[in-house]
């Protein structure tokens, strides 16, 4: 297969959708947890093939008419996810704050010139980074529909991680097809702030201070790395069983023995002078004690803890996954959510960050992508061929995040931005195999 790295989009038009009712401007707090995310956005991309002549919708294959559904369907959608319509404005604390005004969200419109099976799928710099997944301006949410030359489309959004989370995201996608296809919205999302308010007293464990460090005792900041790359690989149901198998005396789940084997190869990037640092972003919805009302949260409710070794290399995997289970089941707890939210507040308004990421040494966070609906985002021109998270920051840090394979085969999909180093022995150990074309069913 020949790719073609150098393929070039422009931008054909752009406009702004709003919410199709008009809404009561207001401003919308973000939690204590929200907080705690720095100015960050996070990009998602679909790839669709192209659709057949004849839709059983009323509209038809051309990319005029599918955009049209895209723009209706989200103006709609913004009705109910009206944060994504908004602007992030900081208050007279000098705290960031959501001003719900209905600004709209911007959308773009763009050709590649490139057909989808000359996608490098592995290569997300070359492919996406950029191309396919804007970059947002103003506002919280930007998305661009991608018309390719063969007649398939890309959709690629990317929004501010101080407003959702990808369990947020993921439900706006999932209603923003449901509009599209004239179904009734299955989750209302909740903005209830309420649920995530500080005790009286505040009171938290000494272990956040671990965990978490105030801005002002950051380190001196050092400039980007210059070798991070972003690629995209699979791995196959049977090796993912086969490592938890190894970790079996851990009882670890298959993210943590993913994440133990995946702190082996960082061990082996580091040698043994370097300190590792190995976090786990955990979701804490379902620890709060509130899981009804929880469930349909938007915002951020994460937390990253993190383990260091300097010699994880030569452990045992069973050791290794102990660590790491024990790391996720110190931080699944809802003591600790309640006690990260007093946290925050008794430090406020000073911004605080996971001090994961300005750790000496060489640091990965593993973040669970495996709720990622990517075979249920459609639009009424079947099921996308390939998604992904697309989180290319300016940090020197590691990120990792599985996705489930659009094959449905037990197959993760595995998003990374690491070191070219760490890349190189990840592709050498053989349980990385880069997405190709051919994975993906394309001839």
């Amino acid at each position: 297969m020949v790719y073609n790295k150098d393929y070039t989009v422009r931008i054909c038009r752009k406009e702004t959708i709003s919410a199709a009712l008009p809404l009561q401007e207001h401003w919308l707090s973000l939690s204590n947890l929200d907080l705690l995310l720095p100015p960050l956005d996070v990009g998602v991309f679909f790839i669709y093939t192209k659709p057949p002549l004849e839709l059983k919708q009323s509209f038809s294959s051309s990319f005029s008419s599918l955009v049209n559904v895209l723009k209706t369907s989200l103006a709609k959608s913004l009705v109910i996810y009206y944060p994504f319509a908004g602007e992030i404005v900081n208050n007279s604390m000098g705290e960031p704050e959501l001003r719900c005004n209905n600004r709209g969200v911007e959308f773009i419109e763009a050709f590649g010139d490139a057909e989808i099976i000359e996608l490098d799928f592995y290569d997300a710099d070359q492919s996406f980074e950029r191309k396919l997944v804007p970059k947002k301006k103003d506002g919280v949410l930007t998305i661009q529909a991608t018309e390719m030359k063969c007649g398939g489309m890309v959709i690629g959004c990317t929004f501010d991680h101080r407003v959702a989370d990808a369990y947020s995201f993921n439900m706006f996608l999932l209603s923003w097809s449901e509009t599209s296809l004239g179904k009734p919205i299955s989750t209302i999302p909740s903005f209830r702030r309420s649920l995530l308010s500080p005790r009286r007293p505040p009171h938290s464990e000494a272990s956040l201070d671990r965990l978490y460090i105030p801005v002002s005792q950051l380190p001196p900041p050092t400039a980007p790395s210059s070798n991070i790359i972003n690629r995209i690989y699979y791995v196959t149901a049977a090796n993912i069983n086969r490592l938890q198998q190894k970790a079996v005396s851990s009882q670890s789940t298959k993210l943590e023995a993913f994440t133990a084997y995946l702190w082996k190869l960082v061990g082996r990037a580091a040698g043994r002078k370097q300190r590792t640092h190995m976090g786990v972003v955990v979701d804490g919805r379902r620890r709060l004690g509130l899981l009804a009302m929880m469930d349909a949260y938007f915002g951020n409710v994460l937390s990253i803890p993190y383990a260091s070794a300097t010699d994880v290399e030569e452990m045992e995997m069973s050791e290794i996954a102990e660590r790491v289970h024990t790391l996720v089941a110190e931080a699944a707890r809802e003591e600790h959510f309640k006690g990260l939210v007093d946290w925050v507040e008794v430090r406020r308004p000073e911004a605080a960050v996971a001090k994961v990421y300005v750790e000496e040494g060489l640091s990965v966070v593993v973040s669970s992508g495996r709720g990622f609906p990517v075979g249920a985002v459609e639009f009424g021109w079947g099921k996308p061929l390939f998604g992904s998270y697309h989180f290319a920051w300016n940090g020197n840090a590691g990120y990792v995040m599985p996705m489930p394979s659009v094959k449905g085969n037990g197959d993760w999909m595995v998003y990374a931005h690491l070191s070219t180093e760490l890349v190189g022995i990840l592709e050498a150990d053989g349980i990385f195999h880069p997405i190709t074309a051919h994975y993906l069913g394309l001839k």
